[in-house]
């Protein structure tokens, strides 16, 4: 039998203009404490960009999202915040804030498998 890990996890949502509050989910973060697991997966629908603010820039947007990807994955090209201990990453990465990309509240979860349950969270609330 495999152990069942506590995870939290946050949907990743892109909001091309915060006053108006509108926003398309682009991504999840997941995040363990015991095997000290953090991961994210994000696919950014340019077309549903283009729809919601054409001048939004594409391309700084795919840049914000890659350096989030380099905070989770604790990356050197991440900066002083990715140094931090995991949890501290994902508290940091999931704060509340009001820029183009957000993240929902945290939900928990009981998994066996991670990687796939993040992958299943992915497909679900994005794809």
């Amino acid at each position: 039998m495999h152990d069942k890990h506590l995870y939290e996890y946050a949907v990743i949502r892109l909001v091309p203009q915060v006053e108006r509050e509108e926003f398309f989910n682009v991504g999840v973060v997941l995040y363990c404490k015991r095997p000290r697991f953090i991961g994210m997966r994000f696919q950014l629908d340019t077309k549903k960009l283009e729809a919601f603010c054409p001048e939004l820039d594409v391309e700084q947007i795919t840049k914000n999202l890659e350096a989030f990807k380099a905070i989770c994955a604790g990356a050197k090209n991440g900066g002083p915040i990715a140094q931090l201990e995991p949890a501290e990453r994902f508290r940091w990465l999931t704060a509340t804030r009001s820029s183009v990309i957000q993240t929902s509240k945290t939900h928990p979860g009981f998994s066996e498998d991670l990687e796939a349950t993040l992958e299943c969270l992915f497909e679900d609330l994005v794809l």
